[in-house]
């Protein structure tokens, strides 16, 4: 059913794909530490070892040596399909006063034949830093109507020095190609929340992301 908010709205980027990611990807590393876990192993056992999500998300494991994080660094990891394409993502941070502290962000992408690599790598680079800024940053808030923010000054981005490395892998393929404009973004996010609860403790379900 279609929701009639209060106030209006703009599409941004990934659209939908950018909560409904958080919520299923949340939930799935949850599920996975309820079950005591691995959060990889718990979402391969249940991919299909040729499915687009198996690949990329065996990529991106291997890309960011999952579960052997330098100490004091933890890790979460995210697998999202949008616009036809399959992105798996890892963000790795550690802590600086209490507060997440983005070190290095990993991603593979799946999506089909691609004609120019550079282009592809870009795009998952910005989709990826557009999640991690508006899961960090990106709060709206109103008042008496009105929307409170006024530019960056009081809606503020990730700048450079917050920026994490990122590692961008492509896998190969001759199938048709699909979108790489968006799908860098839904997986941030969830990635982020999760290395969070590695570091912490703490499930957050809230974005912006607050760590108390």
């Amino acid at each position: 059913a279609n929701v009639e908010p209060p106030v209006p709205l703009g599409f941004w980027r990934s659209v939908g794909h950018s909560h409904n990611a958080f919520v299923v990807e949340s939930f799935i590393d949850e599920v996975a530490h309820a079950a005591g876990l691995d959060p990889v192993a718990f979402r391969r056992r249940w991919l299909p070892a040729d499915s687009r999500h198996r690949q990329v998300l065996d990529r991106v494991a291997a890309m960011s040596n999952w579960g052997q994080a330098p100490p004091g660094r933890y890790q979460g990891v995210a697998v999202h399909e949008s616009f036809h394409s399959v992105v798996a993502e890892v963000v790795e941070i550690s802590l600086q006063n209490g507060q997440p502290k983005l070190e290095k962000a990993y991603c593979a992408v799946h999506c089909g034949q691609v004609i120019n690599p550079d282009i592809v790598v870009a795009q998952m680079e910005g989709g990826l830093l557009f999640g991690l800024s508006a899961a960090l940053h990106g709060e709206i808030t109103l008042e008496d109507g009105a929307v409170q923010q006024g530019n960056f000054h009081d809606y503020p981005s990730l700048r450079i020095n917050e920026a994490p490395d990122v590692e961008v892998a492509i896998i190969d393929s001759d199938a048709h190609p699909t979108g790489v404009g968006e799908p860098g973004t839904p997986p941030a996010a969830p990635a982020l929340g999760n290395a969070i609860f590695a570091a912490t403790g703490q499930r957050l379900r809230d974005l912006p992301f607050k760590l108390g």
